[in-house]
């Protein structure tokens, strides 16, 4: 049974500002939805409400942390349980969703549109209140019944713009020269570091997906908001709009504050049963720590509770995330961001759920640029032993290392904006030792053997240490050029013309026959339910991996990786006491430093030494 509002009567704002009335019109669109009902006191005993959700900050893919603290840095999964929850609980009636700048890709986008929707065919209505309107924010409310804004807000569907930096003249100021290899024409991720510009193969790749994703946007407006194609185009070139503009271009359908929308759904009367509920499904926290026992709950909560779950004779389905960059070692997670996906940890949850005899079919949720060939390699391996069906799962990103593990899959699902492919390898270095010896450091060297510095980031590579390195990095292409092949049934001849570094959207690799189908995380698990034959995948357990770490892990972040590259700590700080030389002493807390030192540290891992499977360049796309 869908239980609705029983609503006869709306507050009606009424004062200086014109808006209110459309406002008002927007917003009682929730109670005219829910009050098309044969009588309106049909539900007089039952009490119903509005929950109200907000999406802010970062939602991140992953397991994160499980128990009372599980909401201070919200993952997907726990966002959308809540919207799950709203469509299966019958005392809500309708959602009022609050977007404030989350952090999302388009697959995180089309994960949350599809909850939505899921709520909406329940008959319940949802209503945006969209404050931040970029283009994936605006992409989420779209997927609502009404959008809303509040007056001082700024609606910007400006298309799609990839950015990419090269810092070749910054390196050739500092006196640092970088060398680069790289296997595969388009596979262009150090380009960055020995360019000033795109190359020709590089530009054209990005063409490609950025006219892709384009094309996705103008289609998703267009059915969201029944508007003509050509009229979308028409929009999108103008971009920027006002609430008033947006709502005469039928982009939104009102203006209000966020107060005001609070104040109309929580308004109640004798002969209205309507409640407004904030955060549903927000956990609260118990922040009585006095005592004892307030102590060992205290401890309890920051060094994290296992989740308990029973192991029931029915049929579960495991969920393996690897987030972030693939690096050897039980990698790392920080609680706001900078995630890196182990392959120790990788490996061990695929064992964990290959030798749980309740676990009938996995399926690996991927949202990773790549990383580490070795990494990438190993945890391919312990998926093709695996002997239950696996389906991979793409989120915004699975390229080059996170595409070489999907191929162990029995099927690929991806998202339509999904950013994968890229089959080709990336190495190289860079050598400091010039720059170094500008502040009178200096480095002498005794050694034996003709290859000995390779690794050396004091000097460039010797024509020996390339031809070495070069020859690494082939047999690396050629392993992964082979899996592709045999994992995707695809002839070598066709195969080539889809390596070499080029980058997919998921509709684009869809066509190619890189990836089987176009969905969300819940359509890989049907899937792979589907191929365990499970009779009813939707209702079956899921088990989340790698386990959840503590609240303590989270916050201060886990940093247990390898030491794979022992020349990038170095690199990246001999780079910014260069920069912190060149740009002044009163320069050393500028946000310029703080944001080029966070895109170092991925530089310095393309020029670490080891051949990597790696997203062509640093690239921002909006």
């Amino acid at each position: 049974m869908v239980t609705r509002c029983a609503v006869q009567r709306v507050t009606i704002f009424t004062g200086s500002r014109s808006k209110s009335v459309l406002f008002s019109i927007a917003v009682c669109f929730v109670f005219q939805l829910v009050g098309s009902l044969e009588h309106n006191n049909v539900f007089a005993d039952e009490k119903t409400f509005i929950a109200g959700i907000s999406l802010t900050g970062s939602l991140s893919d992953g397991v994160g942390q499980e128990g009372l603290l599980g909401d201070v840095a919200p993952r997907l999964s726990r966002m959308l349980k809540r919207l799950e929850d709203a469509a299966k609980d019958e005392s809500v009636c309708g959602v009022l969703l609050s977007i404030q700048s989350p952090q999302l890709g388009r697959a995180r986008v089309l994960e949350l549109r599809e909850s939505i929707h899921h709520i909406r065919a329940q008959g319940k209505p949802v209503v945006a209140h969209l404050i931040s309107g970029e283009t994936l924010d605006y992409s989420v409310a779209a997927a609502c019944d009404r959008i809303v804004m509040p007056p001082a807000a700024t609606l910007a569907i400006t298309g799609v713009r990839t950015e990419v930096t090269f810092y070749k003249g910054l390196l050739d100021i500092l006196g640092i020269q970088a060398e680069i290899l790289q296997v595969g024409e388009f596979k262009g991720a150090g380009e960055t570091l020995t360019r000033d510009s795109m190359s020709p193969q590089l530009r054209q790749q990005y063409e490609s997906f950025v006219g892709d994703l384009f094309e996705q946007m103008v289609e998703q407006i267009s059915e969201d908001r029944g508007l003509e194609n050509k009229k979308v185009r028409e929009l999108i070139d103008i971009g920027i709009f006002t609430p008033d503009q947006a709502v005469q271009a039928s982009l939104i359908d009102g203006i209000a504050y966020e107060d005001e929308v609070l104040s109309s759904l929580s308004a109640s009367s004798a002969d209205s049963l309507v409640d407004f509920r904030r955060d549903y499904g927000k956990q609260d926290v118990d922040t009585d720590f006095s005592g004892l026992s307030g102590f060992m709950k205290l401890v309890d909560i920051l060094s994290g509770t296992e989740t308990t779950t029973q192991k029931n004779a029915s049929k579960r389905i495991a969920i393996i995330h690897v987030q972030g960059e693939i690096v050897d070692g039980r990698g790392s997670v920080g609680m706001f961001g900078g995630s890196a996906a182990g392959s120790e940890a990788i490996t061990k949850a695929i064992r964990q759920a290959s030798e749980d005899a309740s676990v009938a079919a996995l399926v690996i949720r991927i949202n990773s640029p790549g990383g580490s060939a070795l990494a990438s390699d190993l945890i391919w391996r312990e998926l093709d032993r695996c002997h239950k069906p696996i389906v991979a799962s793409l989120s915004d990103t699975a390229a080059s290392g996170g595409y070489y593990i999907a191929v162990a899959a029995d099927e690929i699902v991806a998202a339509p904006g999904t950013l994968t492919g890229s089959i080709g390898v990336v190495g190289g270095k860079i050598a400091i030792g010039g720059a170094l010896d500008r502040y009178g450091i200096h480095t002498d060297v005794v050694s034996r053997g003709k290859n000995a510095g390779w690794l050396s980031s004091q000097e460039p590579f010797t024509a020996s240490e390339k031809d070495a390195f070069r020859t690494t990095m082939e047999d690396v292409y050629r392993l992964f050029t082979t899996k592709v092949a045999q994992g995707r049934k695809l002839d070598r001849e066709h195969l080539d013309t889809l390596a070499e570094g080029r980058v997919f959207t998921g509709r684009m690799a869809q066509s190619a026959g890189l990836v089987d189908s176009l969905g969300t995380l819940e359509d890989a698990v049907l899937r792979a339910g589907q191929l365990a034959d499970i009779s009813d995948p939707s209702a079956a357990e899921r088990l989340l991996l790698p386990e959840p770490r503590g609240f303590l892990d989270e916050f201060f972040g886990v940093n247990e990786t390898r030491q794979p590259f022992p020349v990038e700590s170095r690199t990246t700080e001999a780079i910014m006491i260069r920069l912190f030389g060149l740009l002044g002493e009163t320069k050393r807390n500028d946000a310029f430093i703080t944001g080029l030192s966070s895109k170092f540290r991925l530089l310095s891992l393309v020029a670490s030494g080891k051949p990597l499977m790696l997203l062509p360049a640093i690239v921002e796309t909006r």
